[in-house]
């Protein structure tokens, strides 16, 4: 098996799409705020001008931000490339939660009554980004298409090759 079918393989678990489209729906929008003005958001130019400008943070690093949050959020929506795209979406909310979020403490600001938003969002998109990036995109992704059809030993869909796969537990 080459190193690139190693990495698109994935169990054929239904617990990780639950986990990648879930993520994808979080993280998407909050990607097309910023990369396209939608939802409220200030655009491209906006945005890497509030990166750049007011927060210090180098145009390339803001530029992986917004890409990591759309392009790799659309990716993750489909189950195609899902462990880089959740290693990036992984590593995004951990810096914006050490660097941004953690000075507010651990809850959202549900009420309006803090300075911003604590870190239990991140922490949520953090654990499921790590699931995605051990599992793989699982049942339904491209992923586990291309690896089969790349893979094309037809050994990809034994029980032996879904060993990672969440255990089922029988009725008697």
């Amino acid at each position: 098996m080459t190193p690139l079918v190693k990495t698109l393989d994935t169990p054929n678990s239904a617990a990780l799409p639950v986990a990648r489209i879930g993520l994808a729906l979080v993280i998407l929008p909050h990607g097309l705020q910023k990369a396209l003005g939608w939802f409220g958001g200030f655009g491209f130019e906006g945005t890497m001008a509030f990166f750049t400008e007011t927060m210090g943070i180098p145009y390339l690093l803001g530029l992986a931000a917004i890409a990591t949050e759309s392009l790799g959020a659309l990716l993750l929506l489909l189950g195609l490339a899902t462990r880089l795209s959740a290693l990036m979406i992984g590593v995004t909310m951990l810096v914006a939660m050490l660097t941004v979020h953690l000075q507010h403490g651990f809850f959202m600001n549900w009420f309006g009554t803090q300075a911003g938003e604590g870190i239990e969002f991140f922490l949520l998109a953090i654990a499921l980004s790590a699931a995605l990036v051990i599992g793989g995109g699982g049942r339904l992704s491209l992923d586990r298409r291309l690896a089969r059809t790349l893979g094309s030993t037809g050994g990809l869909d034994s029980p032996a090759s879904d060993h990672r796969s969440t255990p089922h537990i029988h009725a008697a």
